[in-house]
């Protein structure tokens, strides 16, 4: 069974994002090939998609290797975001669907539900699906795609205090959402604006790891090959 590119992409990104890979850290295509069950072709392909989007870089006589974005091109990703996700908002606000308007409602109840229980430890990622799907509201498929590898590498840069997860936070989530709704596209910009910018400051960047190993993955793509 041939397993797609984009499946080894994605489960390759996921496991750098997650610090399986240290930074600077080779990627041999015969170990990854291993690792998720798959030929070195999809590896290969998945290779040059994530070099694309700045994970991986190719050197002389060392091949792929994770990134190792300096303080700088961190920085500059967190000022491009605050850019990014209020066109995003304005866009939604005028192209919405009702799907996407009850996919950001409910993931609004869930945040407000998990915020207030003090089940704090999936709020991050609730957050995201909230910006992913805003993204996809937008109509706009370059600026969907502009989005998604820049919330992945922000994710792998930096760690967010959890007070950004707070019930603040989903309050303004709500307002982005009801802007949204009613089809109010300055004001869904500008609420978006104001979010980006206050979490802006909870981003601590994410020190790098040094210990030269590889950590448990949980993103085989291909279990057949993995139980024979």
């Amino acid at each position: 069974m041939r397993v797609p590119a984009h499946s080894v992409c994605t489960a390759i990104r996921d496991d750098i994002v997650a610090g399986v890979y240290e930074r600077g850290g080779r990627l041999t295509e015969e170990l990854l090939a291993r690792r998720y069950g798959v030929s070195r072709v999809p590896v290969r392909e998945a290779l040059r998609t994530l070099e694309a989007e700045g994970f991986v870089v190719t050197r002389r006589h060392a091949g792929a290797c994770v990134a190792e974005p300096t303080e700088q091109e961190a920085a500059d990703l967190l000022e491009v975001r605050t850019l990014l996700e209020p066109l995003a908002a304005a866009r939604a606000a005028q192209r919405r669907t009702d799907a996407h308007l009850k996919v950001l409602r409910g993931l609004v109840r869930l945040g407000q539900e998990r915020s207030r229980s003090g089940r704090g430890e999936d709020l991050r990622s609730l957050g995201g699906w909230f910006h992913e799907t805003l993204a996809q509201a937008s109509g706009s498929p370059g600026l969907t795609a502009l989005l998604t590898p820049l919330r992945h590498k922000i994710a792998w840069m930096y760690v967010v205090e959890p007070s950004a997860a707070s019930d603040e936070s989903w309050s303004e989530h709500a307002a982005i959402a009801d802007a949204v709704a009613r089809r109010d596209a300055e004001r869904a910009r500008a609420l978006t604006a104001a979010h980006v910018e206050r979490a802006r400051t909870a981003h601590r960047l994410r020190p790098a790891r040094r210990d030269g190993r590889v950590r448990d993955s949980q993103h085989a793509v291909n279990t057949v090959s993995l139980r024979n």
